[in-house]
């Protein structure tokens, strides 16, 4: 019997652990991989450039937990990766990439596009390592499945050296993975029932990584049977069904203010699973660390978080499943009404209801006929920028794995996550949102859409400018506009000419017909929205930042 080669082993050990995609692009280094998926079940979705592979391995973790699967090429193809990687880490997603390495007897001598990436990974993944050893595969692969699901979920990197993959490897007899789990002890629950019975304005903030479909019903159960208002950390928006009377917000970029009011009036803040960062606390503004003026009971999957930034007074190192079902068998803790969540819910609808900007074409109009139009189970997904600001704030998500968006604000995600989702779940209608500037970091990954068959749908507004930059240059620089401007192309005639369908709107009413042809179509449609640069956010205009600014300077 000829014996497997260490290729064909890590092949079997993703199948036995529940993969069926992996996404990356093709490499020399690794071709003996490749190899060994023509006799699998696991399907290889060939990106055209290995940023938005990873992206969408990233984002193909966030909507089923298992692990996202990656694999390209060392040096220039690793590189390329990282941005994934990192969107993986600091949106505590599980997330495995595997990188062809030079052989072994080239190491250490600045082969041709050798890298030592445990130093090039280090500060971004969970573990990384590299087999030398191909009897040791299955092990290696066992434990980075643990390792990138277990605690805080992340991502795990693996070096594969290509004369390792050709050898001999013994197929142990594994099974899959089991996920790691931490509860509260009944000592922590005893002290949450006690601190929250106490409470006044106690307030619900709920986020990261590690949620599921029944997680997120179990909790929102939790918090109806209580009274409590109920937030999302930035960019965690799908946590909760957005129609839930008592979801009152997110609390990130462009929060309500009546929210941000509400959250430093509270007297206790429960946190579950959200880590507190930059991005939800304001940059530290709207909870000032280390010590806050109010109770803090913090639960989280990482022992290591508890207490990094902020003292809190009740810390519990618990995964969000675990803890949210330990919550939901304490029932009723909270002896208060609901008059506060109703009027914090009055506050939402308004905050969430489109307001009057410059020019022909009004996003948040146009997002809430959208919403009229999409099923409910529907994807959204985003990158970075401001027009994300429009979705974040009118859209309405539903249930869990609804929004595929990058914490740590990458530019170029929405794409990539959005063909991964509509590769993974087909059933299910998934729609890109992209700045002009956003959508050209990935803009490639179209083609995957259409190579694929998928139905997907891009919408790129554009301004003719990098918006987010060009507010913050406005309003420290005003009136001196360096490197911001767009020159952009046709949009839709790129998405047709990529084989999909391609249209432009220019006026709020024209939105609506043109998505629903979208929705109709049996192939990727891009939606090129031309909105007028002056409209920067739905609170502010580009004049009136560069007007304000130059105010306050005394230039006015």
């Amino acid at each position: 019997m000829i014996p497997k080669t260490a290729a064909q082993v890590l092949v079997e050990t993703l199948a036995l652990n529940g993969a069926t995609k992996a996404f990356g692009v093709p490499g020399e280094s690794y071709l003996a991989v490749l190899d060994a998926l023509v006799d699998s079940d696991i399907e290889f979705i060939n990106a055209r450039q290995e940023g938005g592979a990873a992206m969408m391995a990233a984002a193909h973790g966030r909507m089923t937990g298992q692990p996202g699967i990656c694999m390209v090429t060392r040096g220039p193809g690793a590189t390329n990766a990282s941005a994934g990687v990192h969107v993986a880490f600091q949106d505590s997603i599980p997330m495995i990439l595997f990188i062809g390495q030079v052989a072994r007897d080239q190491a250490d001598r600045e082969a041709f596009q050798e890298i030592d990436y445990r130093r090039m990974f280090g500060q971004m993944a969970k573990w990384v390592a590299q087999i030398d050893d191909a009897s040791r595969m299955a092990e290696y692969i066992s434990r980075a499945y643990h390792t990138a699901t277990s605690g805080r979920p992340g991502p795990v990197v693996l070096a594969l050296p290509e004369d390792m993959l050709h050898l001999p490897s013994p197929m142990p007899a594994l099974t899959p993975y089991r996920r790691a789990e931490a509860a509260p002890t009944p000592q922590a629950l005893l002290e949450l029932s006690e601190r929250l019975a106490k409470a006044e304005k106690p307030f619900l903030l709920i986020g990261g990584g590690g949620w599921d479909q029944e997680t997120c019903e179990i909790l929102a159960g939790f918090a109806t049977q209580n009274n409590l208002p109920v937030g999302v950390s930035f960019r965690c928006q799908d946590l909760i069904d957005n129609d839930h009377p008592n979801y009152v917000g997110h609390v990130g970029i462009g929060i309500d203010p009546n929210l941000a009011k509400t959250i430093r009036e509270s007297d206790l803040l429960l946190v579950l699973g959200a880590r507190l960062g930059e991005m939800t606390t304001s940059s530290y503004e709207l909870l000032v660390p280390p010590r806050l003026d109010k109770t803090l009971i913090h639960i989280h999957a990482s022992a290591e978080e508890l207490g990094r930034v902020y003292q809190p007074d009740l810390p519990i190192n618990a995964d969000v499943r675990s803890a949210t079902r330990a919550l939901a068998n304490l029932g009723r803790v909270w002896g208060g009404d609901d008059s506060r969540v109703k009027a914090l819910r009055a506050n939402f609808e308004a905050f969430t209801t489109p307001t009057q900007v410059p020019g022909p074409v009004n996003m948040g109009e146009a997002i809430k006929v959208m919403d009229s139009l999409l099923p409910k189970d529907s994807i959204l997904c985003n990158g970075a920028g401001n027009y994300a600001i429009w979705l974040h704030r009118f859209h309405r998500y539903h249930t869990y794995g609804g929004q595929l968006a990058p914490t740590c604000g990458s530019m170029g995600f929405g794409t990539p996550a959005a063909v991964a989702a509509s590769i993974a779940d087909p059933s299910r209608v998934a729609v890109a949102f992209s700045g002009d500037g956003c959508f050209q970091m990935t803009l490639q990954e179209f083609a995957v859409a259409v190579q694929y068959g998928t139905r997907f749908i891009q919408v790129v507004v554009n301004n003719g400018m990098y918006g987010t930059i060009r507010m913050h240059q406005e309003r420290t620089y005003p009136g001196r506009v360096s490197g911001t401007r767009l020159s952009n192309p046709d949009f839709a005639a790129m998405g047709r000419a990529m084989g999909g369908n391609g249209e432009v709107v220019e006026r709020t009413e024209d939105f609506g017909p043109a998505f629903a042809r979208a929705l109709a179509s049996d192939r990727p449609t891009l939606i090129e929205v031309r909105v007028d640069p002056e409209a920067l956010t739905p609170a502010a205009t580009l004049s009136g930042t560069r007007d304000a600014a130059l105010k306050a300077k005394g230039k006015a």
